[in-house]
């Protein structure tokens, strides 16, 4: 996995150095590096969050929850199931702790608490207006959400949760 990192890493040095010829101090740099590599563990993120959204839907729905609890209690299980996993490649490779010196416990409970503002109090306002005052699609609700709580949360973990 190590590799598939540096990989994506020389990509993005040569794209924004070689390609798009920007003149960047190696801070900047690794800050914008950072930010994909957020991006790309967020990608992933939502994607596993979603299929277990979907799942957890289609299966209270099979079970008879009522339809208007059954997408936010579906939200509740994908949101815990899929901060574990962004805490774990968040803290691997994004915000790494290079001198050990974190406490794990610590910033899993941090990160539940940013993941919770913006992935289950944030987004739940959010399904809410878009699904019962906006009449938008169940299935869609999660995916229009992402424009606002990504850009929110990657600044609560970078700041506090991982810093």
């Amino acid at each position: 996995m190590e590799y598939i990192w540096r990989l994506i890493e020389n990509m993005i040095r040569f794209f924004l150095t070689r390609v798009l010829h920007l003149k960047l101090s190696e801070k900047k740099l690794e800050g914008i590096l950072q930010f994909f590599k957020f991006g790309i563990v967020g990608l992933s993120n939502t994607v596993i969050s979603y299929v277990i959204y979907v799942i957890a839907l289609l299966a209270f729905q099979a079970i008879g929850v009522s339809e208007n609890i059954d997408y936010l209690a579906a939200q509740v299980i994908a949101f815990i199931l899929s901060v574990l996993w962004s805490f774990y490649w968040n803290n691997k490779y994004v915000f790494g702790d290079a001198a050990g010196g974190r406490n794990i416990i610590q910033t899993l409970l941090k990160t539940y608490v940013s993941y919770a503002f913006t992935g289950l109090f944030l987004n739940s306002i959010l399904a809410v207006l878009w699904v019962e005052v906006l009449g938008i699609d169940k299935m869609l609700a999660p995916i229009i959400n992402l424009l606002i709580s990504v850009p929110v949360n990657f600044v609560m973990n970078k700041f506090w949760a991982f810093k």
